[in-house]
């Protein structure tokens, strides 16, 4: 869809809320479409082959583009930027744009948190030129231990070891807390939920459980291979009993656990059994400039014309903050209903396009 300039200006205050009363606070930007794994939830390899048609670079935002944008999401109220894919670590010489993006200041006069996820594959060797360049924190998705498991969800045949490598190298490198998302999957890789907890206990690494989601239309989703969170607590609960802990910030995706010994947490992202759309905070913005008001969307708002059609930074803002102010995703929370709807959108965003 265009994105087009109110007649009415929408002034960046600081205080943007959508129509169900939700700020703005998170920024998701995706800085490729391409990765170097082929995880079956998210990039099947029988979809996503050699012929399969990347964006062409010159559709790309750049990065003077993407810190244009994000300055006005930042006077907007965004305090927290994630960088996604795509696996953001290929996009070449990504610390440039990481420097940007830490250069803006909040409405508070702060920087804003400033995080990346990553498959790991490249961490190894990018983690002190990020954390010089400005990275706050790290999130590396990371699906498995056990070697055959992990290069069979990859489907590349990546050891996991490189990636505890890399891991390994962003503590040493010093963005942190660092942490480790594995998406489970009934049936696939749920015998690595005790074995991932054992591993990071301990470690000083938050290690956060997602329920395997029904996003974009290639990764043949179904309900059945969904393991709810509160199995995956139990399960770790057997040996390792937990404590519920408060929310860090509002609008958390993860449902945070702490274990009872005090030996660290975990966390709980529970989109399909648990929705958390109320206090949804988030807009994504994919690879070429298109604003996405949720990660189960069917449509974004094209943000690269104005930018390349001569708009204002007034506009840019003023832009912005009426497709935020007429936001009112809640897909998680209707998922049901939509499924028994014939007239919904089924062609929804990928992953890879939009990023988690």
């Amino acid at each position: 869809m265009g994105a087009t300039l109110p007649a009415r200006r929408v002034a960046a205050t600081g205080l943007l809320a959508d129509s169900l009363g939700r700020p703005l606070r998170d920024l998701r930007i995706s800085v490729t479409d391409r990765c170097n794994f082929r995880c079956s939830y998210c990039m099947p390899k029988e979809v996503f082959d050699k012929d399969y048609k990347y964006l062409p670079h010159a559709s790309l935002l750049s990065f003077e583009e993407i810190t244009r944008l994000a300055t006005q999401f930042v006077a907007h109220g965004v305090r927290k930027i994630r960088l996604t894919g795509g696996e953001p670590l290929l996009r070449k010489n990504i610390e440039i744009l990481v420097g940007q993006l830490a250069a803006l200041r909040t409405v508070e006069g702060t920087p804003p948190e400033l995080t990346l996820t990553t498959n790991g594959s490249l961490l190894a060797r990018k983690a002190k030129s990020l954390k010089a360049a400005g990275l706050q924190r790290v999130t590396v998705s990371l699906d498995g231990l056990d070697d055959a498991i992990f290069r069979r969800m990859n489907d590349v045949d990546f050891p996991v070891a490189e990636v505890l490598e890399g891991i390994e190298a962003a503590r040493d490198a010093g963005p942190g807390p660092i942490k480790v998302n594995m998406v489970v999957k009934r049936g696939t890789n749920d015998d690595q939920i005790l074995p991932m907890a054992r591993h990071f206990r301990g470690s000083g690494i938050v290690l956060r459980f997602i329920e395997y989601m029904d996003v974009g239309a290639t990764n043949g989703w179904r309900m059945d291979e969904v393991m709810p969170s509160a199995e995956v607590r139990a399960k770790i609960a057997t040996e390792f009993p937990l404590v519920q802990l408060d929310p860090t910030v509002p609008g958390e995706t993860a449902e945070r656990w702490g274990y009872a010994d005090g030996s660290g947490e975990i966390g709980l992202i529970s989109s399909v059994t648990q929705a958390f759309c109320g206090d949804c905070n988030r807009a994504r913005l994919s690879t070429e400039g298109k604003l996405y008001l949720c990660l189960f969307a069917a449509n974004g708002y094209d943000l690269r014309a104005l930018l390349r059609g001569g708009a204002s930074e007034a506009d840019l803002a003023s832009a912005i903050g009426h497709i935020w102010q007429g936001r009112s995703d809640r897909y998680s929370e209707l998922r049901g209903t939509l499924a028994a709807d014939p007239g919904a959108p089924q062609r929804r965003v990928e992953m890879s396009y939009i990023g988690g």
